[in-house]
């Protein structure tokens, strides 16, 4: 097989790995020290896709006040709690591992685009032993910029050697759609992310993928 595009940018969370369950214990933790009710797993769901301070600010602001010295104070307590759990729970989604391997086979470099803090990626991709298929990771703090942003797509292309244009996104919200289309290149979203409670069937998109195997065909041939 040859590549048709000649590299494949992924998100993270809710592409590659259901997190979820880590996500929602460290929610969980964070919120019990800080004296408030915790949010479902359902709920965290949905605050997932822009970031760790996102995701904490969303919790607050879900159970009362979130002014910026609390949603700073809080977000600390989180990491310390996302340290502990970080990959325990997380479960690569079916497929993911056949589609990559195939990739690699077919000489694709690939990146992993994620607005995840850096400290928490790389282990989180080690752990679930997925780490060795990427050639570049652009985390959330990587540059001032993460997605929907381009920058962070754009880096990953500059750090694979790739025109922005030969490359492909694959990712499960507006967010990778958004950062895709500003930096000029085509997008895949998966079906069963967590698509910040959107329906992934609103976004536009390049097509939709019930398991990371069915974009294979698109990508190499």
């Amino acid at each position: 097989m040859s590549p048709t595009r000649t590299a494949v940018l992924f998100d993270l969370d809710g592409t590659l790995l259901d997190s979820i369950p880590d996500l929602s214990e460290a929610c969980r933790r964070m919120m019990a020290e800080l004296g408030r009710p915790p949010h479902s797993l359902e709920a965290i769901r949905t605050f997932v896709g822009k970031g760790m301070v996102n995701l904490v600010r969303r919790c607050l602001v879900e159970s009362g006040s979130a002014q910026d010295a609390e949603v700073d104070a809080a977000v600390e307590v989180f990491r310390r709690h996302y340290a502990a759990v970080n990959g325990e729970r997380t479960v690569i989604y079916p497929g993911v591992v056949k589609a990559l391997e195939a990739l690699a086979a077919a000489g694709v470099p690939m990146a992993c685009v994620t607005n995840k803090p850096a400290a928490f990626t790389g282990p989180l991709l080690e752990r679930t032993g997925i780490a060795r298929f990427f050639q570049v990771t652009v985390s959330g703090d990587t540059l001032p910029d993460k997605k929907p942003h381009p920058a962070p797509l754009l880096h990953a292309c500059a750090q694979l050697a790739v025109p922005a244009a030969a490359a492909w996104m694959i990712g499960d919200s507006a967010n990778d759609a958004e950062a895709a289309r500003a930096a000029g290149m085509p997008v895949l979203l998966v079906t069963y992310g967590y698509s910040e409670g959107m329906s992934v069937d609103s976004i536009e998109c390049d097509g939709l993928l019930s398991s990371l195997v069915d974009a294979l065909p698109r990508i190499v041939v």
